[in-house]
């Protein structure tokens, strides 16, 4: 699976799922996932809302996955994932490397072919950017999935995605994967 590094905003981008950094009730919120949401429509708050009367009553735990409609993004499917907060005392980054495993799992199954990531818990959640970065390089470098081709992490602003080059060149980005701004 190639990986690439993309400056800008993930509601746009053009790729059969997107990822979407949610909070735990699936209902919408800040940063990424209230982006996705207003972007997105009422169609994705109408099949979240489904998901939360039916199978995750109590919220969708840190670091499982669950898709849903794209609404009116440019993509066929959102991925809701739940990344952990971040903490000094405790190693959470088991949780944060699951979010990307299982969004990965969750769009494979679905017949994706190309999926866009944002750095997941590294805005309100705290998670310092180049481990954020270095975590999500490690599991889809790993990746082997069965129909994905392409894995797009999308960084919001210069400053992330200088970091994210960096940590990118340090861990030597898979081969086929391409930085753009």
């Amino acid at each position: 699976m190639d990986i690439e590094l993309v400056e800008g905003d993930i509601t746009v981008q053009q790729v059969d799922a997107i990822v979407n950094a949610a909070n735990s009730s699936l209902l919408g919120g800040g940063g990424v996932d209230g982006a996705i949401h207003r972007r997105g429509g009422p169609e994705i708050l109408a099949e979240t809302r489904m998901l939360r009367a039916s199978k995750y009553g109590r919220g969708l735990p840190t670091g499982e996955a669950v898709a849903t409609t794209a609404g009116r993004l440019p993509a066929r499917w959102v991925v809701h994932t739940v990344g952990p907060v971040f903490s000094a005392e405790e190693d959470r980054s088991g949780l944060l490397r699951a979010c990307y495993a299982n969004s990965l799992r969750v769009a494979d199954g679905l017949g994706a072919e190309t999926i866009a990531f944002p750095l997941i818990s590294a805005g309100i959640y705290g998670w310092p950017v180049d481990d954020a970065v270095s975590q999500a390089l490690t599991v889809l470098g790993a990746a082997r999935p069965a129909r994905l081709r392409t894995a797009t992490l999308v960084l919001f602003g210069s400053d992330t995605a200088a970091i994210a080059r960096r940590v990118a060149g340090d861990q030597r980005l898979q081969p086929g994967g391409r930085e753009s701004a």
